[in-house]
């Protein structure tokens, strides 16, 4: 009876995590302009911008909403993208590849 308990609680742990994990995300094809605005470093302007630029068609991926929306630049998308922000479910593919520096060690 215990191991069925500490199972049960188990799996309904592990449900409400990746429940929050997935609602932790914002498509920015989905997101309104106070969701944007709650993003660190985003601010009024560059929310109008992307909202406007949405308005004309949603953003393909990364690299579209690079071109389109001017004050955004990789650096941005990484710090954003990191907070949660995604296009289309993908995360800005920087900020999933760690970066290394110098040479590897065999």
């Amino acid at each position: 009876m215990f191991k069925l308990s500490w199972l049960r609680r188990t799996l309904i742990g592990l449900s409400c995590w990746v429940i929050c994990a997935a609602a932790s995300a914002l498509d920015i094809n989905q997101a309104n302009e106070a969701e944007l605005d709650s993003l660190k470093g985003m601010g009024p302007a560059l929310s109008r911008h992307v909202l406007k630029a949405r308005a004309e068609e949603d953003f393909k991926s990364w690299a579209d909403l690079l071109q389109r929306v001017s004050g955004m630049g990789p650096g941005k998308a990484k710090q954003f993208s990191a907070q949660g922000l995604t296009v289309n479910g993908q995360t800005f593919p920087e900020a999933r590849e760690p970066k290394h520096h110098g040479q590897q060690r065999p």
